[in-house]
């Protein structure tokens, strides 16, 4: 066979080999790390990116992302401490480190995130067992996912991965809960209220008492006053008709004596008593 017809065959060759997808020829993209597997068994480990080179049908090459991966998982249940059940919905952060180990343990990064589902899952149900409902939804959160991150990474770093964080996005009670958690509520709310309203009417009563109280003393304090201008201003009258005697006792007596005439005959009064009464000395008088 002459040179031409080699070259053609090899052409031939190469041309038969891409149209069954047995290219010799393979790209490893910036964002990927290769493992080239030969026979079964991992023979090279490609980390920078370019065009390489393998035999083909006796080496095949798996190709495993090497940036920063997001795991998200469907919602499972998990029992906390007081023996509640949450409906648990997580996601995580987490990145390849050892290509070479992941393929030796999984093969795959599918197998590999599998595999993860399983680690941050039971670090999850862990943890959360050792807390109450109300911890898990309010106060210590952030706790527990900095415990739940660092151990499923502690766990997860034998077989060539790091979590980097691991975060609850959503913590329901199951269906079959809801009615049950929302007659306590209830309940709890109605409770506080009466509370309230109770607290409310002994502060009323309080403020009541204080004001009545308030009320008696200050009529109280202007009886007094009252009594006082009372006492003065009768002090000074009678200082005054005392004077006024002093000066003239029998014009005194006159006037006094027509005062009470004026006020004993008004109306059409009637008075009996006898022609000798001290009381009708002026009117016997001619």
């Amino acid at each position: 066979m002459t040179k031409q017809g080699v070259g053609i065959a090899l052409v031939a060759v190469v041309v038969a080999l891409f149209v069954l997808g047995a290219s010799p020829l393979f790209v490893v993209d910036v964002t990927q790390t290769a493992i080239v597997v030969e026979l079964g068994k991992p023979v090279r480990n490609i980390t920078e990116p370019g065009l390489y080179v393998k035999m083909p049908f006796v080496q095949e090459v798996t190709y495993f992302d090497k940036r920063l991966l997001d795991y998200d998982s469907s919602a499972q249940d998990v029992i906390t401490q007081d023996k509640k059940t949450l409906l648990l919905d997580n996601f995580a952060k987490w990145r390849i480190v050892d290509p070479l180990k992941v393929y030796q343990n999984f093969q795959s990064q599918r197998g590999a995130l599998q595999r993860l589902h399983d680690i941050i899952y039971s670090e999850l149900r862990v943890e959360l067992g050792r807390h109450d409902l109300a911890e898990i939804v309010s106060s210590t959160r952030a706790d527990i996912m900095r415990v739940v991150s660092k151990r499923a990474n502690e766990t997860a770093s034998g077989y060539g991965i790091a979590v980097d964080d691991v975060r609850i996005k959503r913590a329901d009670l199951p269906e079959q809960n809801e009615k049950a958690v929302f007659a306590r509520m209830q309940a709890e709310r109605e409770r506080q209220a009466k509370q309230y309203r109770a607290e409310g009417a002994e502060e009323a009563q309080k403020i009541r008492s204080e004001a009545e109280k308030d009320r008696e003393i200050i009529l109280a304090q202007a009886y007094k006053e009252s009594e006082e201008l009372r006492g003065g201003g009768d002090a000074k009258a009678f200082h005054l008709y005392a004077g006024a005697y002093r000066q003239d006792p029998a014009f005194f007596a006159f006037t006094r004596t027509m005062d009470a005439y004026k006020i004993t005959f008004k109306d059409k009064s009637t008075l009996v008593m006898g022609p000798d009464s001290e009381f009708l000395r002026y009117l016997k008088q001619r």
